[in-house]
């Protein structure tokens, strides 16, 4: 068996170089004859971007989804973190508390938004910046900071009013990088980006949205994604264009109408792993998966074994892992160069935590042969 490696600092990820029996992830989008209706009105309205009628209708059931909140459909989930910050009108130069255990995206919108990330620490139970952890590291801030970016670990809940709390506390904006939490999302006071990647529960190839309960920062962020024109072709504030096409709403029109039926084939997967996995003590999956909340990716810690050695054997059956952010955002060699505090939490989870075959057909045998690999492995 031949074994192809991918290198993230001294995280390496294994995968069979060809004929994978399971890989990681098999996306899919809803069928040509499923998004066909939507074509067709787009060749009618011969309105292609810039907000045409299915974009609005997408972000009007999007709102309804997520509990009647005001939401702005975006090209993609890191533009939509971008402009999130943009949009707060903050202190070009000042700090971004931002989680290290994230994917690489996180770090770039804030780059991007004109703010230094200051990579911090993460729970080691709920593996995401908590709001109280939060409040003691602003004694720590090596400048002035201004934000702060919550992340959700792989779709794992995120406690929004707690984080409206911190932002009326503390006086420092709060942008919330929900890219996998789909399933469980509801509008709130402080805004959260979703991810509608071809990879997530609910994909349209390339799209994301951001969602809040203040309709007047959306009608903000919208103008910040059309060049800052509002009303007209004067550019009125830092923007950039992070506008959805018609045609990627014409998808996720589609996906949204079997939403019921993907989410009960993501939680079949979630609910067989999670009794798959029972009883053992030696790998973990994450609080609550596959009961009040199902994602696109089954994440399990193995701290005894470690990710590699997981790996390894699942890799010798033809089985496709993933360590799906590496070693953290400190270990990427963009940002390496912002400030840090301790990282030790991440520094464990990255060294143990691994990402197993998620896809939404993926038979139930094949789930229950994969975990006795991985207990074998893990014992």
């Amino acid at each position: 068996m031949n074994l192809t490696r991918e290198r993230t600092d001294s995280y390496w990820q294994y995968e069979a170089a060809v004929d994978l029996e399971l890989p990681v992830a098999k996306p899919q989008l809803p069928l040509a004859d499923e998004i066909l209706p939507y074509l067709r009105r787009i060749d009618q309205s011969r309105w292609y971007s810039n907000g045409g009628p299915l974009v609005q209708e997408f972000e009007a059931r999007l709102a309804a989804q997520t509990g009647e909140g005001a939401v702005a459909t975006v090209a993609n989930a890191t533009i939509g973190l971008t402009l999130a910050l943009l949009t707060h009108d903050l202190a070009p130069g000042s700090l971004c508390m931002v989680p290290a255990w994230t994917f690489a995206a996180t770090g770039h919108a804030i780059e991007h938004a004109g703010l230094v990330p200051w990579i911090v620490d993460v729970d080691p139970e709920s593996w995401a910046l908590e709001p109280d952890a939060a409040r003691e590291l602003l004694r720590e801030a090596p400048g002035p900071i201004s934000a702060v970016m919550p992340v959700s670990p792989f779709g794992h809940p995120i406690d929004f009013a707690a984080w409206s709390s911190f932002r009326d506390e503390t006086g420092v904006a709060v942008v919330i990088d929900a890219a996998a939490m789909f399933d469980t999302i509801q509008a709130g006071s402080v805004p959260a980006v979703v991810s509608l990647h071809a990879t997530k529960v609910l994909g349209v190839g390339e799209g994301g949205f951001v969602v809040t309960d203040d309709a007047g920062f959306i009608q903000e962020l919208q103008k910040r994604a059309n060049f800052g024109f509002w009303g007209s072709r004067e550019a009125t504030a830092p923007s950039l264009n992070g506008k959805m096409s018609e045609y990627t709403a014409a998808v996720g029109l589609a996906a949204l109408d079997t939403w019921e039926t993907t989410r009960a084939d993501f939680a079949r997967v979630a609910v067989s792993y999670r009794e798959a996995l029972a009883g053992q003590g030696k790998v973990i999956l994450q609080e609550g998966f596959g009961g009040r909340w199902v994602s696109s990716t089954v994440m399990v810690a193995a701290a005894d074994a470690g990710a590699e050695a997981v790996g390894r054997e699942l890799a010798a059956h033809r089985i496709g892992t993933r360590r799906w952010w590496g070693g953290g955002l400190h270990r990427h060699g963009a940002f390496a160069k912002f400030p840090r505090g301790r990282t030790q939490q991440t520094e464990d989870l990255a060294n143990s935590v691994l990402g197993l075959p998620c896809w939404r057909d993926l038979p139930n045998d094949k789930i229950r042969q994969i975990c006795e690999f991985v207990i074998a492995a893990a014992g």
